[in-house]
């Protein structure tokens, strides 16, 4: 019985966030209610706020479902190559890969997530276990790889990458081109270049440079 409850209320979490989604896209953001939601849904407005407390925990839970569906696509490349510069495009390939499907309303949510007070932000502490799990994706790439450099440098390094991502996305977003083909070219044009770089930070000559930096994020995070 407790089982069958379990599904029950998960196919009516999944059904108040497509919901949403939907409004969102057809409505706006701002025009669209909780109470709208729940009546397109079939739901009370009640059994909405019991799953979800406000419509910014709606957009937060399609993140979290991107971001799971990015971890699946990721899996078959982490799990065959060593090689940090494959690990990192197909990586960052997967993710392009999920995000298409939305892109016709991502400029919509992207104004929310932009401002700085806002909850959908990724650098907010209600989006720290989204950016946490998105690090760790990269995380993956860097301790899955046969890499070779600074101890200190390597703890930083998926953080990095993850900032590297977020730049991506922020292209994808404002992206015309058929297939968004052009995000595509930025991702295998871009990552050969931040292969090299990672690679430099081992020479001499850049070790000191390379601490540095560490020096530099460790203080700006802390």
């Amino acid at each position: 019985m407790t089982e069958t409850k379990a599904v029950k209320s998960e196919q009516t979490r999944a059904l108040i966030v497509e919901t949403a989604l939907r409004l969102f896209r057809e409505r706006g953001y701002e025009a669209t209610t909780m109470r709208a939601i729940a009546k397109e849904a079939g739901v009370s407005v009640g059994n909405a706020y019991y799953y979800f407390g406000s419509k910014e925990e709606l957009i937060q839970a399609y993140y979290d479902e991107l971001q799971e569906e990015h971890v699946k696509a990721c899996r078959a490349v982490l799990d065959s190559e060593r090689d940090f510069a494959p690990r990192l495009l197909g990586v960052l390939k997967a993710r392009v890969d999920t995000m298409v499907p939305y892109h016709e309303f991502a400029g919509k949510f992207f104004k929310f997530a932009a401002e700085p007070t806002s909850p959908l932000n990724p650098f907010s502490a209600e989006s720290g276990p989204a950016r946490e799990a998105a690090v760790s994706i990269y995380r993956e790439v860097v301790d899955g790889s046969n890499l070779r450099i600074d101890p200190e440098f390597r703890k930083e390094l998926p953080e990095l990458l993850w900032l590297y991502s977020m730049g991506v996305v922020l292209y994808w977003v404002h992206d015309s081109s058929p297939g968004c083909r052009k995000t595509y070219l930025l991702v295998e044009r871009t990552v050969p270049l931040v292969n090299r770089m990672v690679a430099m930070s081992r020479l001499p000559g850049f070790k000191g440079v390379t601490r540095e930096l560490v020096g530099i994020i460790r203080e700006v995070r802390d």
